[in-house]
């Protein structure tokens, strides 16, 4: 969540930063009508405070002169009742304006570049070189075919439509690229942990996911519980409603899970192969930091997810997102896009985002920061979308007669 002292006290330039992010001005003005709606209500109510306390005042100022308290005392009875309803009104009005924010975007960095898409994007460079081919190159559903690796049709009829599964090379494989992600994580300093693939709805709105993004979810229904989108959302949320000690910074984490999400805005959109369905497999890496350590580590986080592609011999780019493309929490992000020739073309395959104190303030995790307690930044990214690393991997290792080479830094994993 923003800063809503900070938004109020300074909703003319914080309007012009949410403005590049796209949001919508109406919600804005609503915004900015429920301050003045909780301005007036909280007035009121200190208004009526203080003149019970200067007529209760005045009660025992009667007494001592022995003059008549009866009227006063009704006075103070009356007034005692109009603060319960002034009360109830700054309550509401406080929490009208909470549940607006919960659906307001985090404000993208200074540095970030203004555009309104993914066309606005800027590259910042290039790892390895594309591979050439003296045929045109498959598409890894046709390489499936030839090798037998993913059956579209079953994982259908076991479930539905972009549910897929995975035999013999390639469900190893999948096993394989999650052990070498995780043990390459580790190496970088990211600790290894196991999370709960269903969590509960504070923990699905400390990170963002509601109450905005709702229909992207899988519930369980008459549960308070929710299938998980990707495990930034437990890792973030291990430490919601905590302080910190700052010695603990920063803390530096990655797991492995199962990730669902209904797709509800991409209907149309790659229904065909790997590329977006319901249940994935993905690596995540997840920070919490001070605030003078998380650009580093957002460098760090980049660079993990870079150098893990180049180790597996995967061509890619990173892109730094516009404003206009920047995910609800982040303030910003770099999206690493994998060469996929079959596809003759770069696709998304993880994106590392610092969201600055916006998680934090939202799932009430701090640190101590000398004296006082101050928020914490988080950061998230994927490493890597695991799916999407094995269509990579088949489609730049393709050889010509259908096969596909595996990986040197696999091979042991597949032993």
């Amino acid at each position: 969540m923003i800063d809503l002292k900070e938004l109020q006290k300074n909703f003319p330039e914080y309007e012009e930063k949410l403005k590049r992010k796209n949001v919508d001005s109406s919600l804005l003005e609503e915004l900015n009508k429920l301050f003045g709606e909780l301005k007036l209500a909280k007035q009121n109510f200190e208004e009526a405070q203080a003149l019970q306390n200067q007529k209760s005042k005045l009660i025992g100022q009667y007494m001592k002169e022995k003059k008549d308290v009866t009227a006063i005392k009704e006075e103070v009875s009356a007034n005692k009742i109009k603060l319960v309803s002034l009360q109830d009104e700054m309550r509401e009005a406080d929490e009208r304006l909470s549940a607006l924010a919960l659906g307001i975007p985090n404000i993208p960095d200074e540095d970030v570049p203004l555009g309104d898409d993914e066309d606005h994007n800027v590259l910042i460079n290039e790892v390895l070189e594309r591979p050439t081919f003296s045929y045109k190159p498959k598409e890894h559903w046709e390489l499936s075919e030839d090798n037998g690796w993913i059956d579209f049709e079953r994982g259908v009829k076991l479930a539905k439509s972009r549910f897929s599964v995975l035999n013999g090379t390639a469900a190893k494989l999948e096993r394989a690229l999650v052990a070498y992600m995780l043990d390459f994580n580790t190496k970088r300093g990211f600790e290894e942990v196991s999370v709960p693939l269903l969590v509960n709805s504070d923990t699905m709105q400390g990170t963002g996911q509601l109450p905005k993004f709702e229909d992207d979810l899988f519930k369980i229904d008459d549960e308070n519980l929710y299938l998980i989108p990707t495990a930034e959302v437990p890792l973030t949320n291990l430490f919601r409603d905590e302080i910190l000690k700052e010695s603990d910074l920063p803390i530096k984490l990655t797991a492995s899970t199962a990730c669902f999400r209904k797709e509800a805005g991409s209907g149309g959109r790659d229904v065909r192969g790997l590329i977006r369905q319901h249940q994935f497999q993905k690596v995540e890496l997840v920070a919490i930091s001070s605030p003078d350590k998380s650009d580093e580590i957002f460098e760090q986080m980049v660079s993990c997810a870079s150098d893990l592609l180049a180790s597996l011999e995967l061509p890619h780019r990173l892109m730094r997102l516009c404003t206009g493309d920047l995910g609800f929490s982040a303030a910003k992000t770099v999206d690493l896009e994998v060469w996929l020739p079959g596809q003759d073309c770069y696709r998304e395959i993880s994106s590392i985002s610092n969201t600055r104190d916006f998680q934090a303030r939202r799932a009430k995790i701090r640190f101590k920061d000398g004296k006082k307690n101050s928020m914490v930044h988080t950061l998230n990214g994927s490493s890597l979308a695991v799916g999407r690393t094995l269509l990579a991997i088949m489609e730049n290792n393709q050889q010509e007669d259908g096969s596909i080479k595996i990986p040197d830094v696999l091979k042991s994993y597949l032993d």
